[in-house]
């Protein structure tokens, strides 16, 4: 019989960010395909782990004695004093490097740069979100047979239909932190000549107060109020409504584990435009979108020009996204994977 497996996340799992969406997804998955599954949501502050997320840690390892821990790589420094534990076995779902992390400062990218690796050899396998972030791992010195990679998959659905109308509604689903270019994107469509759009950011403003701020007072000075709205965070059936009202989907982070939001950006039909940083290539193919560099708000306003000034363009890739939507996986299919990459990974020897 197959181990119940443990996953530990920092607090409530159902917050609006990738990473939760992509936890919370597979743990559905899991159980309606028959896995016990256990959620641990850790108190305390993360990543910089306090001592209540310590003494949740060390709660939690001893509760999952008997099945597999599997911590998200948010929880994994609160656990750093308690691995390699030699019951139960532990997994690490990292996302992406916290390392990696736009906004933090010189001392937190240091400690990170210190403490994950660290952490990652301890843990007993390494379940990644993307090929793209294998490198960052086996970097870290963990050998390449320890780690797995299960991608996220999106929902199905019938794609809408778009209609032609004066104005092009774009699309953006992020919070609202420095990693996800929220800043550069204003910058970008405030170059814009173009007359006929309007632009929705969905996603969390509480999560960085400055972010947020500087957001809006960058909204301000390029006299966009009227035309770009930070609704904050929607339930999932108003996010998957937005995606089928717009005709365009605009995210350019700064690094990508993964992306969740341009998988559902696709999924919908939905042309991209986008960094290229991270895992971004290879989750957005060409022919789906336009990627520019990364902080480069002059690109991204060429590309956004191109393809609102020429709806042949944006037909086209329309196209190139249909056909990229029929290629994802399923959230079942992904479980499955999961639990196998689990299972094979927690096994001794």
């Amino acid at each position: 019989m197959s181990r119940t497996i443990h996953l530990a996340c920092p607090g409530p799992i159902d917050q609006p960010t990738g990473g939760y969406r992509y936890d919370a997804a597979i743990v559905r998955a899991l159980r309606d395909g028959g896995r016990d599954v256990v959620v641990h949501a850790l108190a305390g502050r993360h990543p910089l782990a306090d001592n209540v997320a310590r003494a949740a840690a060390r709660a939690c390892l001893t509760a999952a004695v008997g099945g597999v821990l599997v911590i998200d790589g948010l929880a994994l420094p609160a656990f750093a004093d308690l691995l390699p534990s030699s019951a139960p076995p532990v997994i690490a779902l990292i996302h992406h490097p916290l390392a990696l992390e736009t906004g933090i400062d010189a001392a937190t990218r240091r400690h990170f740069e210190a403490i994950e690796p660290c952490l990652a050899r301890a843990a007993q396998g390494i379940v990644v979100t993307s090929p793209a972030t294998v490198p960052a791992i086996r970097a870290m010195g963990v050998s390449i047979d320890r780690v797995a990679v299960v991608t996220p998959a999106v929902s199905r659905g019938a794609i809408p239909a778009r209609r032609s109308r004066a104005s092009t509604a774009v699309l953006c689903v992020a919070s609202l932190t420095p990693r996800k270019g929220h800043r550069v994107l204003v910058a970008a469509l405030a170059r814009l000549t173009v007359r006929r759009w309007h632009l929705t950011c969905i996603g969390p403003t509480e999560y960085d107060a400055t972010t947020t701020a500087r957001v809006r007072m960058a909204i301000g000075l390029a006299r966009l109020q009227r035309r770009v709205r930070l609704v904050g965070s929607r339930p999932s059936q108003a996010v998957r409504e937005a995606y089928r009202r717009a005709d365009l989907f605009v995210l350019p982070s700064c690094y990508e584990g993964y992306g969740m939001a341009f998988a559902e950006a696709l999924a919908a039909g939905l042309p991209v435009m986008a960094s290229g940083a991270g895992a971004v290539a290879t989750t957005v193919p060409r022919g789906a979108g336009l990627l520019v560099r990364a902080g480069d708000a002059k690109a991204l306003a060429r590309a956004l020009r191109r393809v609102l000034q020429h709806p042949l363009a944006r037909r086209r890739l329309r196209q190139g996204a249909v056909s990229m939507a029929r290629r994802f996986p399923d959230w079942p299919a992904q479980a499955r994977r999961f639990a196998a990459a689990i299972d094979a990974l927690a096994a001794p020897g």
